[in-house]
């Protein structure tokens, strides 16, 4: 058997962060009718950081969040655990749609970042919050100049990064693949599903109302407010704020503005002291690739490998299914791929695996709008970075619905919505079109073709 079909021999089908006796025991589901000043759909990061915020103001509301499973089951308790302060899928990607705005962009993603750190230690928050930073590591020569004009563009800013060439970076995690590195030090790694249960413990103290395992199934006017609907009661608020991200929303231009497109992700055992010295890793750095088809990998608290990325799977109509949830072409091109990095790790066995959807836009940064007459507000598609913009997502859904004259709703990030995602079958076919072409990309040396050129154009430059 190849090692690394030998790797997943023993591997469980579940998520490495929610699979642990540790997990808070499930909140009650609703089974009366509720009524609320404030009612929040989903109980991902996007829900949760609005309902503690919203709490902690203390206005006086009554708040009720209500989760279709179970709190961080979704894209919040199966990332990688990335904490980045920024509010626009990387300073590269926010600049090409918000050229004008960056400064202001960057100051308010230093300060929700200083915040998302500062809630955390007022709430006694423990995350295994850990200020590494990232590599954004060249796995071939062509991607080193890539990296250089990362470098100027974050300088422009003023934003702190270090170049290493080959040695440098193979003297800081051992790789025969790696060329290069971009270091930003910004940047930190923490345990989402830690996050999300401490999150819930603060909310809950604060007296939010957390009903789990309800989901939504309409939302209507109803008077002066609104009235979302479950599977046995109602819960009539005066305002509504939907934390659904990749999951269906139930207003339509909310819909068209993001498509779930699955990542997969792999955890191994522990690596033993003689592992970790023949890696190096010892300062523990977040890492990306800088290929079209990312891939992306860390150190655990306890010393595992998380190793995920690459494939960008997506499916007809937008579906999301259980089942989509493990996929073997997935887990075995990870685990080839996790081997050709570091070939002195054979032998090493992984213990879990996964899938989940990430709620991407077009632009792959927030979307955030209202409807129903102001009475309902969304936040979601941060495309895999929202561990940290989440806070800020919150914060803007509420804002939308009581203080829509504050200066950061004028923003292009907030008040320009992302273009909307075709319909099918034209979504499909662009989207596959568009990965098959980024692969294309990635075997040509970066070299772009005419339908990547367009996107780029359009401002859709598409990368997983």
């Amino acid at each position: 058997m190849d090692p690394h079909l030998r790797a997943l021999a023993q591997t469980e089908p579940s998520c490495f962060w929610l699979d642990r006796a540790e997990r808070p025991p499930a909140s009650a589901s609703l089974e009366d009718d509720e009524e609320a000043d404030l009612v929040i759909v989903g109980g991902g990061f996007t829900g949760l950081w609005a309902a503690l915020q919203e709490a902690e103001a203390d206005h006086g509301r009554k708040i009720v969040l209500i989760e279709a499973t179970r709190v961080a089951q979704g894209a919040s308790g199966r990332n990688g655990g990335f904490a980045d302060p920024s509010l626009t899928h990387g300073l590269e990607n926010g600049y090409a749609h918000f050229p004008s705005e960056m400064e202001s962009v960057l100051e308010l993603g230093g300060r929700n970042f200083a915040e998302f750190k500062e809630t955390l230690q007022r709430h006694q928050i423990d995350p295994h919050l850990e200020q590494t930073g990232t590599l954004d590591v060249a796995t071939q020569p062509y991607l080193v100049d890539g990296l250089r004009e990362s470098q100027e563009l974050m300088e422009r800013f003023g934003q702190t990064a270090s170049l290493l060439g080959r040695d440098a970076i193979r003297t800081e995690i051992d790789s025969p693949l790696f060329e290069g590195a971009l270091f930003r030090p910004g940047t930190a790694l923490l345990d989402p599903a830690r996050l999300a249960w401490g999150l819930l413990g603060a909310v809950q103290k604060l007296g939010v109302r957390v009903y789990e395992k309800t989901p939504m199934l309409g939302l209507a006017r109803h008077g002066s407010g609104v009235e979302v609907r479950t599977e046995v009661a109602r819960v009539r608020a005066e305002k509504c704020l939907l934390a659904t991200n990749a999951f269906k929303n139930p207003v339509r231009r909310a819909r068209w503005a993001t498509v779930p497109i699955w990542d997969y992700v792999l955890v191994s055992e522990p690596l033993s002291s003689e592992r970790m010295n023949a890696l190096g890793w010892q300062r523990r750095q977040g890492v990306g690739e800088e290929t079209n088809q990312f891939q992306y990998y860390r150190l655990t608290h306890d010393n595992r490998i998380l190793w995920g990325g690459y494939d960008a799977i997506y499916h007809f109509g937008s579906r999301i299914q259980p089942s989509y949830e493990q996929r073997r072409a997935s887990f075995e091109g990870l685990s080839s791929r996790f081997f050709q990095t570091f070939p002195q790790l054979e032998g090493l066995s992984f213990t879990h695996h996964w899938g989940g959807p990430i709620a991407s836009t077009t632009r792959f940064c927030l979307d955030a709008g209202t409807s129903h007459g102001g009475r309902v507000s969304w936040a979601g598609g941060y495309t895999g970075l929202g561990v940290v913009a989440s806070r800020f997502g919150g914060r803007v859904a509420l804002d939308l619905l009581d203080h829509p004259d504050r200066p950061e709703l004028a923003l292009s990030l907030v008040r320009k919505r992302p273009i909307p995602w075709p319909p099918e079958p034209l979504r499909s076919l662009a989207i596959g079109l568009t990965q098959r072409e980024l692969a294309r990309a990635d075997r040509n040396e970066g070299r772009r073709g005419a339908w990547l050129r367009l996107l780029d154009r359009l401002g859709l430059g598409f990368n997983s």
